[in-house]
């Protein structure tokens, strides 16, 4: 999947050509560089980091001095990059660019985990990038966050789109169970305490409380006592997110955490 990535990305930067400022300036003199965190946070990238720099070049050399998950600090070498000085600045920016982004994610899902204080699961979402889910998805778990389902296609998530087209909760259950039998976990969104006490009836393994207040959440989750899984979802912001554990949910999951990312700081400079 990586290597697919990498393709798209260097045909992007180089359009099949080559970097026309490096390699005017160097041929094939070889240099150290060091990789160099710029803030605190949650490592997570090296793989597709390294990848970059042997697409361009399978003779540079990448050590990394931490893990994907391991929690690193301002003005911290976080790795070593040895090869020709061409390759290296060829494949910068496109490595740079992963390793930022996914630490990003990994340090912004660290955060959300922390404030929940250890009362529930943080949850990410499908709101991701085309051909960086599984990439995005992985640097939330090394973040300390679960992931929801990968895809449409690996569990049932009745939304109320769905309810509202086919007329109501047991109805749209009745379908998917005449359809799918047991082959999948069933969650449904629910909107107010009414659809709360229906999808209860209907014996689902998840109900989605979404968009509720903290008062009717925890209204909600007195009503299922335990009998299934619950999820808070919508608007959970950082500063949301201690309340929202109070109220006993057992999974809070947080769009941002994938679809709004600070990138994080590092620099590559001359060893």
């Amino acid at each position: 999947m990586c290597n697919d990535i990498l393709k798209i990305s260097f045909q992007e930067d180089l359009a099949g050509q080559q970097d026309v400022t490096s390699s005017a300036i160097f041929s094939d003199e070889i240099d150290e560089y060091k990789l160099i965190a710029k803030q605190d946070g949650i490592l997570c990238g090296q793989q597709i980091f390294a990848d970059a720099f042997n697409y361009i070049d399978n003779e540079t050399k990448v050590i990394f001095h931490f893990s994907d998950g391991d929690k690193i600090q301002k003005s911290q070498q976080i790795a070593i990059l040895t090869g020709k000085i061409c390759s290296i600045l060829t494949a910068e920016r496109v490595a740079l660019n992963f390793l930022s982004h996914l630490s990003g994610i990994a340090t912004k899902t660290a955060a959300f985990v922390h404030a929940t204080r250890g009362k529930a699961t943080i949850l990410d979402t499908r709101k991701t990038l085309p051909g960086l889910r599984h990439l995005q998805k992985y640097a939330v778990r090394c973040g300390g966050g679960q992931n929801h389902r990968m895809g449409l296609h690996d569990m049932v998530m009745i939304k109320d789109n769905h309810i509202d087209g086919a007329g109501s909760i047991e109805k749209t259950i009745k379908l998917v169970r005449e359809k799918w039998q047991n082959k999948f976990k069933i969650e449904v969104e629910t909107r107010n305490i009414f659809e709360v006490k229906q999808a209860l009836a209907q014996k689902v393994d998840v109900i989605m409380l979404d968009n509720m207040s903290l008062e009717t959440m925890k209204q909600a989750v007195k009503i299922i006592d335990g009998a299934c899984l619950t999820e808070a979802s919508g608007n959970m912001s950082l500063e949301r997110i201690p309340q929202v554990a109070e109220t006993g949910v057992d999974y809070i999951s947080v769009g941002e955490l994938t679809h709004t990312v600070k990138a994080f700081d590092f620099s590559l400079r001359k060893g």
